[in-house]
């Protein structure tokens, strides 16, 4: 895996992800932070943006999936947006995770969240 890495921190999306029925209803906040693992020596050499990733497409691509369909898991949003980065980036892996700061939870807490990481040859 690249030592380099593309970090996005603190995409904020409305979606309507849960399992109870008011989360598919109402929706809420969604968090994602996502490191993309790459080779950034020719980007940094050259100071071509056609020799990285651009992250307004992954930003964009993220939202995307993230508001276009309902998951009731955590885990599935961070493996479609993961799965759609692998088939449109040239990345070695990618680490994605969904924080969901209004779970619906007894007490107090900062948030939950699911992580993920996928890399471009199959292992986890």
């Amino acid at each position: 895996m690249a030592h380099d890495k593309l970090i996005m921190e603190g995409l904020e999306f409305y979606g309507y992800h849960g399992t109870l029925a008011a989360e598919q209803e109402l929706g809420q906040r969604f968090i994602l932070d996502i490191e993309l693992a790459l080779d950034l020596r020719r980007a940094g050499e050259t100071d071509d943006l056609a020799a990285t990733v651009n992250y307004a497409a992954v930003y964009r691509l993220a939202a995307e999936i993230v508001q276009a369909r309902r998951y009731r898991l955590l885990e599935a949003v961070a493996e479609a947006v993961a799965q759609a980065i692998l088939g449109r980036f040239p990345v070695e892996a990618v680490r994605v995770r969904v924080r969901k700061p209004q779970a619906p939870l007894p007490g107090h807490f900062g948030y939950v969240a699911a992580e993920i990481l996928r890399r471009r040859d199959g292992q986890t």
